[in-house]
């Protein structure tokens, strides 16, 4: 039942994704898509953002809780085309504190991805494609309710993907890249972690005492797969940019049917040339990775289990681009 809720759930969320650029083509004045870019040469650049979410409650009789919050965001890019030969990289950060009351301040958001691909145009529209894309984060995070206890680090996990496939880019809105030859890597440099068998890799052995034997766990693990990757972005209304990327990937050979998910979303709102605002969402199901559970409703995890995985964010800040 889980397997077929969480089924049902990602096909709904397909069914959002093609009928939200429908809506957007509907609400905007722009009737044709943007041409592929042909230009040689390099073309660079790169945005920058910082939000700021501040409450300070003094004698405030309903009660609540003053907090602070911090979130940067950046991103860089690089697109190289000669001929017929595109080379395309970009790295995304994203760092967010938060402080509630009189606890210390501690991290609530931490992403780190860089992205290469490099096609060869061989049709107006296809082009054959290698891609490699490495996801992590920036700093260890620690439980709340166990400050000593580590949940994930810089490279702990960090999942690897080298594909090659077929890039479908009708235009500079939309990229469809289908791999039937993907090698994903997930790797967990911590070996703690690793002997926790955390983020899908072999835990510790046991030992005759049925201890675990500390060493043991395994901080690798390699999957062989198909992978689909959908990017999308259209413009809505004036200064309202709506941004999609799906990530699909099925292993050949443990649970073909069980696919790992990766959906991002983020509407952009340009309040004037230094403000902006955004919001952003980020849905995951992986078959592999086990989440803390509660079970028992108590605020501690007891437990672990195959969840969906989802996260929304709400800023409003400053932006620069260059």
């Amino acid at each position: 039942m889980k397997k077929r809720y969480a089924l049902s759930l990602c096909l709904r969320f397909l069914v959002i994704l093609l009928l939200v650029p429908l809506a957007g083509r509907a609400q905007t004045s722009e009737t044709t898509a943007a041409a592929p870019d042909t230009a040689q040469g390099w073309r660079r650049g790169g945005v920058g953002t910082l939000n700021l979410s501040q409450v300070s409650l003094v004698n405030w009789a309903p009660g609540g809780q003053s907090s602070l919050s911090v979130l940067a965001l950046g991103n860089v890019f690089a697109h190289h085309r000669r001929g017929d030969n595109t080379f395309d990289t970009s790295l995304d950060l994203l760092y967010g504190t938060l402080k509630a009351g009189k606890a210390r301040m501690r991290k609530n958001d931490d992403k780190l991805e860089y992205n290469a691909k490099y096609g060869h145009q061989f049709t107006k529209v296809l082009y054959y494609a290698a891609q490699v894309n490495v996801k992590t984060q920036l700093t260890p995070t620690k439980a709340i309710e166990k400050p000593d206890s580590l949940l994930s680090a810089f490279f702990a996990p960090a999942f690897i993907l080298a594909s090659v496939g077929i890039d479908y880019k009708p235009n500079d809105q939309l990229s469809v890249f289908l791999s039937p030859i993907t090698g994903k890597f997930t790797v967990v440099a911590n070996q703690t972690l690793a002997d926790a068998g955390a983020f899908g890799v072999e835990a510790a052995r046991r030992g005759p005492d049925g201890r675990p034997l500390a060493g043991s766990g395994q901080r690798f693990r390699s999957e062989l797969g198909a992978y689909l990757n959908i990017k999308y972005r259209k413009p809505l209304w004036e200064n309202v940019v709506f941004q999609t990327k799906l990530d699909l990937f099925s292993n050949y050979l443990h649970n073909p049917q069980n696919i790992d998910v990766n959906w991002e979303n983020l509407i952009s709102f340009k309040v004037n040339k230094f403000i902006s605002s955004s919001i952003a969402t980020n849905l995951v199901y992986d078959d592999d990775v086990l989440v803390p559970l509660d079970r028992n409703g108590d605020g501690v995890p007891d437990g672990r289990g195959r969840r969906i995985q989802f996260k929304e964010t709400l800023g409003i800040g400053l932006t620069y681009k260059f």
